[in-house]
This record gives C-alpha cells, structure tokens and sequence, in this order.
C-alpha cells in the first residue's frame, strides 16, 4: 500500500490479516468444539463485522451500549459482563442479552427474577475469581489482592446460586496456553462442586492465539480434555486475538526540534490516540525504525497535545527525519479506537480499510468538529 495516498492520522485495517485471524480461530473452534465471541472492549470496528460474524457465534459486551453494538451491527450471540449493572442499565441489557454474567451474588440476587421476567431465555452467570493469575502487570490482574472482580469461593459457598447456569472468569492478559491451563484446574479444584449445575462456562479473554508462537495445540487439547471431564459447553472471548496484527497508524512529522536530543512531534497523540503507550505501557513498533541509538539518527517522538507527558517513546532511524515523513506504528488496530478520546480538542484519527485482493484503501470514517461537539454539551 502507497501510505502517501492515507490521511493522516489514520487507523487502516487489512482485511486481508484479519481474515488470515479470523481463519485461525475458526479452526479452533471447529477441533475444540468450542465458541470464540468477539470482545468489543478490544476491537470494535463494525465496518469489518460483515466479515467476522461470517467466522465468530456473536460478541461480548461491558455496558450498554457495547451491548446494542453487538446486537445492532453484529447479531448473533450477545454475552454481557460488567463490574456491576444499574437498574437502567438491567432494563436496557436483559431483553437483548443471550449471556447476562454478574460480578456477585448480591448482584444477581437483585435483578434475577425482573430479567428472567423480561427474557426467559436468557442464561445467567457468575464471573468467578479463582485467586490465581500469572499475569505480570498490576494493572492489569484481575486476581490481584482486593480485586473487585468476580466471587471468591468464600464469597459463593453457602449462597443461593439457583438460576446460574454458567461461570465466567478472566485471569489472562496477552498469554499463552500454558497460564489457561493451570488456571482451569485451579477452578476445577476449587469451583468444581458446582460445575453439575451450569450448561456453560466462558473462559474469557486474553488468548493470544493469533500471536505466531502461541501454542494453539495446547489450547485445543485443554478445552477438549476439559470438556471430557465436564459435560459444558466452552466460550472463548479474545478482543485482541482477532485484530492482533492486522492494522497500523500512519501519521505525518509536523516539526523538528532540538532540546538537547532530535524530537519530531507528530499529528498523533500517545495521550489521544494510543492510551496505552502510557497506561500499560509499551513501546509501539514503527516501520523502519529500531531502538534508540541502533541506526544513525535518534528522535524523541511526542504527540500533539498538551500534556508534558504526551511522549511515544525514543526511535532511531537511517535517514534524518524531516518535516512531511510518514511514520508506521505497527499492530495499532486493538485497543486503540475504542479507547482513544479528544483532548485538547484533537481530531481522532480517521479509519480506513485495506484490501488487499483489489489494491484499495477505503476510507470509511473521518472525523470531525462535529464529532468532538457532540460528545460534550
């Protein structure tokens, strides 16, 4: 693809690599027998759901308005899950929800009986806690001590858990099969008494099945040895499985600098436009650069806005930058739009598709005064 002919910013997505996504996962579910849903937290570009509902059984929600999302523009199975639901949020999710999980049993003691009033055939759930994790960032464990997610075994035994027909849980983050694995006969060992009772259990997201090195066998053995065990159906809901890899950010050198090192700043934003270069945070790779110092000219990278923070990192390239160069962040299509924002008043970046059969990029959202207007009042 000619970056030249992109607006920048811009996210663009190759159809092609998501398909190629897309077909892997639909073969793990076709061998395990299980059912991988879309994360909207992660990826929710809906220009591209005429094609990944051709692959997936539906999508998973955190609010309310993922969930009209995933009915809306998706269809197919809507699984919900959130921290905790408000009586409006209850009326607008249980007439569309398939999959109603709660974070507690005094949640689901509050509102079971107004949705099976409002949906009989919705399936509900409890997200589970196993107090085991290996994931690394604090940030992002949700087994870490005081988690606020999911019921401890403490916190279940003894309760009243009829109409539960199913557990869910999240403990991954960006790993591989080997930590899923561990994790189920900790759950197996520790929730397994009430296994006799559920039709499903949904094993979250996390799954870095689409990385190149990940251990898509082990996986395929797990979820079938489990199943062998326990007569359950399994869900799977990786956000960022599906669209690892498959889309980048073009962005343009607005000026040059020098403050005791080169920094170019960028029509991009850390801050704005990928959140979690600070949050996580992480290094985004770019097209052509390296570490700094590892080819011929260092740049500091900043962004656009304000904030003195507002910095993607250090790279270092062949050329000099100039002012009007197109710089590639590489894997920028997962939690990048659905978490950037508009401050400082800054654009967001448009969204583009790639297709690479017919050599065309088609730009499908550009954004506008309008648009960060109409957030506000």
């Amino acid at each position: 693809m000619d970056i030249q002919s992109s607006p920048t910013p811009c996210y663009i997505i190759d159809i092609g690599r998501l398909k190629e996504n897309l077909e892997l996962l639909k073969r793990v579910q076709d061998e395990a027998g299980c059912k991988i849903i879309l994360a909207l937290k992660g990826f929710a570009a809906f220009s591209t759901f005429p094609l990944i509902r051709k692959y997936l059984a539906g999508t998973t929600a955190s609010s309310v308005n993922e969930a009209l999302l995933g009915k809306l523009e998706f269809g197919g199975e809507v699984h919900v899950y959130a921290p905790a639901y408000s009586q409006s949020d209850i009326e607008s999710i249980a007439p569309i929800a398939h999959h109603l999980s709660f974070n507690s049993v005094s949640q689901f003691h509050r509102y079971r009986d107004y949705v099976k009033g409002v949906n009989e055939s919705v399936e509900m759930a409890l997200r589970i806690n196993p107090e085991y994790s290996e994931v690394e960032v604090e940030l992002y464990d949700p087994c870490a001590k005081h988690s606020r997610l999911g019921a401890t075994v403490d916190m279940i035994k003894g309760a009243d858990l009829s109409g539960i027909t199913g557990f869910h849980f999240h403990t991954l983050c960006e790993q591989d099969a080997g930590p899923l694995s561990r994790t189920l006969e900790v759950i197996e060992q520790n929730f397994g008494q009430w296994f006799n009772q559920l039709n499903w259990i949904n094993l979250g997201g996390g799954h870095h099945i689409t990385r190149s090195d990940y251990d898509t066998k082990l996986l395929i053995d797990t979820i079938k040895s489990f199943q062998k065990r326990h007569d359950l159906d399994v869900y799977l809901e990786p956000g960022e499985a599906i669209a690892l890899n498959t889309g980048v950010l073009v962005t343009e050198v607005l000026d040059i600098i020098n403050n005791g090192m080169d920094i170019a700043i960028l029509d991009t934003s850390a801050t704005a436009h990928m959140p979690d270069v600070l949050e996580m945070p992480y290094r985004p790779s770019i097209i052509g650069a390296a570490l700094p110092h590892e080819k011929t000219h260092t740049y500091r990278l900043g962004g656009l806005t304000c904030l003195a923070g507002d910095i993607i990192g250090d790279y270092s390239f062949v050329e000099p930058l100039k002012v009007g160069d197109r710089l590639v962040f590489e894997d920028m299509a997962h939690y990048t739009m659905v978490k950037n924002n508009t401050f400082n008043g800054v654009s967001l970046p448009s969204i583009a598709l790639w297709h690479p059969d017919s050599e065309k990029l088609e730009i499908v959202k550009k954004f506008t005064y309008e648009d960060y207007r109409d957030r506000l009042s």
